[in-house]
Formats: structure tokens, C-alpha cells, sequence
């Protein structure tokens, strides 16, 4: 473990279930940072895990960004960097399906 930035963070999130080996569990974090930045980019918002420090990425076109410990956290985060709630079930997303 990182003594400058705890990464990696203990012990997972519960996506990472099943994960043999460290790549694995990096491999699923990769994973879900790219479906949520498919699910917020039509909100105008990113999402990003570069493996290097615990927690995701988030940032808008403007250039605001932050690191989020959980999905919890992005989720109210990228509400408020929205103004407004963000539905995974909107037309705007399921549009791409």
C-alpha cells in the first residue's frame, strides 16, 4: 500500500467480486469507469479511473473536477454538477442502445 495515497483501497468495491488476481480487479475498475462515462457523458460529465489513486474521476466540460471514494459519492456529485437528477434510465442514454 501507497503511504502518500492509501491506493490500493481496501477492500473493493463489490463489482470487483470474483477478481483472482489484481489485474482482474484493476481490469473491473476500468470496466465500470467507462460505463458510467457512457452514462454521464450525455449530461455533459466524465468519469475516469486511472488506476493510479483510490476513487474516480469525475469532471465536467468546464473543467470542474473532483475524486469520489464510491458510487454513492459520484452519484451525488454529478447531480450537483448537473443541477439537476441524473437517471441511467433516460432516453438520452438508453438513445445509444
Amino acid at each position: 500500500m501507497c503511504n502518500a495515497c492509501g491506493n490500493p483501497a481496501a477492500p473493493g468495491h463489490w463489482t470487483e467480486a470474483g477478481a483472482a488476481t489484481p489485474g482482474d480487479r484493476l481490469r473491473a475498475r476500468f470496466h465500470r469507469a467507462r460505463v458510467l462515462d457512457e452514462i454521464l457523458r450525455p449530461y455533459g460529465l466524465m468519469a475516469h479511473d486511472g488506476g493510479v489513486v483510490p476513487g474516480i474521476q469525475l469532471g465536467n466540460r468546464a473543467g470542474a473536477s473532483m475524486i469520489v471514494e464510491n458510487l454513492t459519492e459520484l452519484w451525488a456529485e454529478a447531480e450537483r454538477l448537473n443541477g439537476a437528477p441524473i437517471d441511467p434510465l433516460d432516453a438520452r442514454y438508453l438513445d445509444g442502445f
